[in-house]
């Protein structure tokens, strides 16, 4: 049962194995079916071991984590997950079409050669099938990412635990925006471009991004947040309102995405099933034997990733010409 788990530091230095996973190995998820503790992790119910609580009105202080050794071994995946949670409140996901973990600091990506004719075409009796050609590619690097966290436990340790998180979600967002200016730099660079009608951004300029959309659906219009603003302040959006998902979507249909690092000069326009593959060469590392031993001063958080262009035309670049 979850409360007779021994927790050590080692359990964060397991060949192949996450500590989330050597402590649903030691303490399966799938024994609590059917009881009140059937909704919790492995992680969270070590929570509830130690009655530790991360949010609500009761929530505790950071020092808390720190009442026995034993629990003081759960500081490093609480800050873990709270970063992690950060990373995934971005405009990374609205980019990749797929997403694969390796063990590696480079991967050999591949390339689809389409230029054998149009496959939509209808074939005649014993004419060649049209071809569609996948070869290995050039290598490409899985890029480090990090940042530094410094505190003194001194600092934290009075600090609610939800409002800590906060902060530790916050530190995440910033690193999943460094990642994200990574991919759509990637994208862009992989992209057909053209410029703008005028020196300012127009409808006509959106409609003809979408016009750029042949074999693929453009699902998202990434721009900067001035030209977001402006495409906000255009006559074509008055009447409309935000989606299902509460997200901004233009009226053929995309969504609106708004990043600062693409600067005002571009628009990305993506299908965001055929356009990009991420490849994470770690999950997000820290120093776990510091923080349990309340060393936070210098905590260094990083993440490796890399990113490949997929499909031909599944992206296309609207240059705003000055």
């Amino acid at each position: 049962m979850y409360d007779s788990v021994k927790l050590e530091k080692g359990m964060y230095h397991l060949a192949n194995r996450t500590f989330a996973q050597a402590l649903e190995e030691a303490d399966p998820s799938a024994q609590y079916a059917g009881t009140p503790l059937q909704s919790l992790d492995a992680f969270e119910r070590q929570l509830k071991r130690f009655d530790i609580r991360v949010s609500g009105e009761n929530c505790d202080r950071v020092e808390k984590f720190f009442t026995t050794t034993e629990s003081a071994v759960l500081f490093p995946e609480f800050v873990r997950r709270a970063i992690k949670s950060g990373m995934e409140d971005s405009l990374l996901p609205e980019l990749t079409a797929a997403s694969a973990a390796v063990n590696a600091t480079a991967c050999k990506g591949f390339s689809v050669d389409e230029t054998d004719g149009a496959y939509s075409t209808v074939t005649a009796e014993g004419a060649v099938l049209k071809k569609t050609a996948i070869t290995e590619g050039d290598s490409f690097a899985l890029d480090k990412f990090g940042r530094i966290i410094t505190a003194s436990y001194e600092t934290v340790r009075q600090q609610r635990i939800d409002v800590f998180a906060v902060m530790l979600r916050a530190v995440g967002k910033k690193l999943a925006g460094a990642i994200a200016a990574k991919a759509l730099t990637v994208i862009k660079n992989a992209a057909d471009s053209f410029n703008s009608a005028g020196s300012a951004i127009a409808y006509a300029d959106l409609a003809a991004l979408y016009g750029r959309f042949t074999d693929y659906d453009l699902t998202a219009v990434i721009a900067s947040p001035a030209n977001a603003a402006a495409i906000l302040a255009m006559t074509e959006m008055r009447d409309r309102s935000l989606g299902s998902d509460g997200e901004i979507r233009l009226p053929f249909g995309a969504k609106l995405l708004k990043d600062a690092s693409i600067g005002d000069s571009t628009v990305i326009g993506i299908s965001r099933d055929f356009a990009l593959a991420a490849y994470t060469g770690s999950d997000v590392l820290l120093e776990s034997d510091r923080l349990i031993d309340c060393q936070l001063d210098r905590i260094a958080v990083s993440v490796r990733i890399g990113f490949q262009p997929l499909m031909s035309g599944a992206a296309a670049v609207l240059n705003i010409v000055s």
